[in-house]
This record gives structure tokens, sequence and C-alpha cells, in this order.
């Protein structure tokens, strides 16, 4: 239906290969030119999933197994990408990586909807935000303001 998840907590399928990950994630596809367009460009996106595709998915280390896991998540082309916590336990630099990679995928014309913690990183990538507080949505509105919203940068930002 056009929409793919990137689970919280990476979730990959550990003994197959980052090459077998990709294609699980193009299972329901047909189009085999396209798929190697897309595997290509994956690629192109995180060189580090070219230079380890015959490797074990268990073996990639926390933040190649993200990249891996949204990668899985773009071999179906969705036009919805659902993200959980993309973040959750990685270094600071791959996590700048990581919404580096984020942008660029919206730039290129998936929606994302982006559940995260890390409100700061968030908040510089999204183009409306919505905080919710035990399960309700307590306040929402563009990025950039709630991103210089006093109630956000005390709650959320740790300013």
């Amino acid at each position: 239906m056009g929409i793919s998840q990137v689970p919280e907590g990476r979730r990959i399928f550990p003994q197959l290969t980052v090459l077998e990950n990709l294609d699980m994630g193009a299972f329901l596809r047909k189009d085999r030119a396209d798929i190697k367009k897309d595997m290509d460009h994956i690629f192109a996106l995180f060189p580090i999933l070219a230079e380890r595709q015959q490797q074990g998915g268990g073996t990639l280390s926390g933040g190649e197994q993200q990249m891996l896991a949204i990668s899985r998540a773009l071999m179906a082309r969705p036009r919805l990408l659902l993200m959980d916590e993309p973040s959750l336990g990685l270094a600071p630099l791959i996590v700048r990586v990581i919404f580096d990679i984020i942008k660029k995928i919206n730039e290129e014309g998936t929606t994302i909807f982006l559940v995260e913690q890390n409100a700061h990183m968030a908040l510089k990538v999204a183009h409306r935000g919505y905080v919710m507080e035990n399960g309700r949505i307590t306040l929402e509105g563009n990025a950039p303001n709630l991103l210089v919203n006093e109630a956000v940068k005390k709650a959320y930002l740790g300013i």
C-alpha cells in the first residue's frame, strides 16, 4: 500500500547477509531492473553497506544495522516511511549521519513519519512536529517554530 516501517530496535534479519536483507525489502516487487537501480541508490546513500554486501546483518555495528533497516524499508519503494526511534542506542556521530540521510530521503520525495525522543534532531529535519504527553498531543506546529518554543526548549531540548 506504499508504506514501509523502520521499527524501533532495527529488527533486521541477523542471519541473512546485507544483500539478502535488502532483497527481503523488495520481496513483493516484480520490477527486477528497477530493484537493481534502487539497490545502487541504497549503496550510494550508505557506501558501507556496499562494502559489506556479503556480511551477515547480525555482525554489523548498531549504526550499520540501522542503515540496513532503513535501506530494507526503502527497497519497497514506499511513498510513506514510518520510522520509530532511528537514533536509539547510536553514537552521536552516527545519529547525525542517520538524520542527514533521513532528510535526503525526504527531499527525494518520500514522506516520513518520524517518532523520535531526540527532539532537537527530529525538529531540525522535520517540516511539522507534534509533542505528545501521556498519549495526547499537547502541542503542534511547524518544526522551526517548535524548535524555538520556550516550553519545548525547556521540557525537551534541555535549554
